[in-house]
């Protein structure tokens, strides 16, 4: 079903204005006079109100413009869809990179930090350093999702108010693990489409430069996960790529653009490990190294198990995962498990350490 009205979206509104003049109108009456529009129409349409559907279309056309191009389309946010699910959630996660924030726990300094480089202009740039599978992949998502979720899908008291108007806020997740993330036209690209700008033809880095630079109005934060893949192993996104993104973030767009990166290393070091030269590894004013959690942090993620532990029991896997979160998830899987299934013994116990052992390299510190 249409819409019976649209407006143009805010990335536009510049674009739409310029083509009057480009189109041989010296006025915006005269647009009114030749399409036999009210006057107060075609501001509305110009300054992106919403206008009625036809009329809409008609003074696309006028102008030389695809409406469907320039037309505002309500975003989709993540966190308010509907997960599918074959069933109750899992508690604890430990396969994958936790998404749904309720499921996250600590990182609390890490977070005032990084959102208070996000909640002021300029943005500024940060980098996250942890070894495999400390959480920085999570740690993104977390970024990502936790300010537009939705109070009811969060755990009681959870911090969500980082921002001051979060829904102003544009987020993309770049995993350069992902093979269509790996050649330049294929990122350039998922960014344009995620933002919902027009991907120019040839979408190359030329055009891509010109269509952010026009476009880019409201505050934009790009989460670079595995880096290192992409510096190692995509030759197409060299340091000419890197160079255009820098300036990019740093003269073209209004301090409304930032990048956060999650890396085993210091950007300025993977570069140099990887025959990188490009001064984009130099702009991470902020690094957010990632540890253990806290024991505060550590205990509250134990306790969110739907069955409570024994203090015996908490304090045993307290000691046994240091407190890395990866490790707590483990041993309090393993836990919950043997508690469902209504055994008393300790097996579990070793069953936990044995599913630790592939991820020993954490406890070296």
């Amino acid at each position: 079903m249409m819409a019976r009205s649209l407006r143009v979206a805010p990335e536009y509104i510049e674009k739409v204005k310029s083509a009057l003049g480009r189109n041989s109108y010296p006025s915006q009456q005269s647009l009114a006079t030749d399409t036999d529009f009210s006057l107060s129409t075609v501001k509305s349409f110009l300054t992106g109100k919403p206008v009625d559907y036809l009329n809409f279309v008609e003074l696309s056309k006028k102008l030389g413009l695809e409406w469907q191009d320039i037309a505002y389309k309500k975003p989709e946010t993540q966190a308010n869809k509907p997960q599918p699910t074959n069933g109750e959630a899992s508690p604890f996660i430990t396969g994958t990179p936790i998404t749904p924030p309720r499921y996250f726990f600590g990182r609390e300094k890490e977070l005032k930090r990084l959102f208070n480089l996000l909640k002021r202009h300029p943005l500024q740039n940060a980098a996250i350093i942890g070894k495999k599978r400390s959480g920085k992949t999570s740690l993104l998502h977390y970024l990502k999702n936790i300010t537009t979720t939705p109070a009811e899908q969060l755990r009681l008291e959870q911090k969500s108010d980082w921002l001051p108007h979060p829904e102003n806020y544009r987020w993309i997740f770049v995993d350069l693990q992902d093979a269509r993330m790996q050649s330049r036209e294929g990122l350039l690209k998922y960014i344009l489409e995620s933002l919902k700008m027009q991907v120019p033809t040839p979408c190359d880095l030329d055009h891509f430069m010109n269509v952010v630079s026009d476009n880019l109005h409201s505050p934009t934060v790009i989460l670079l996960d595995e880096i290192c893949v992409g510096l190692q192993r995509c030759p197409e996104l060299d340091d000419c790529f890197w160079e255009s993104l820098r300036s990019l973030a740093t003269n073209h767009t209004g301090g409304n653009l930032a990048f956060v990166l999650a890396t085993p290393e210091s950007p300025i070091e993977m570069a140099r490990n990887t025959g990188h030269s490009s001064p984009f590894f130099n702009i991470f004013g902020y690094i957010a190294y990632l540890g253990t959690l806290t024991q505060t942090e550590a205990r509250q993620l134990i306790t969110s198990s739907p069955i409570a532990f024994t203090d015996e029991d908490v304090e045993w896997i307290l000691t046994q995962s240091c407190c890395w979160p990866l490790l707590l998830q483990i041993l309090c899987r393993e836990r919950l498990f043997n508690l469902e299934e209504g055994e008393n013994d300790d097996n579990w116990r070793e069953e936990g350490l044995q599913q630790m052992k592939p991820f020993a390299d954490l406890l070296d510190s």
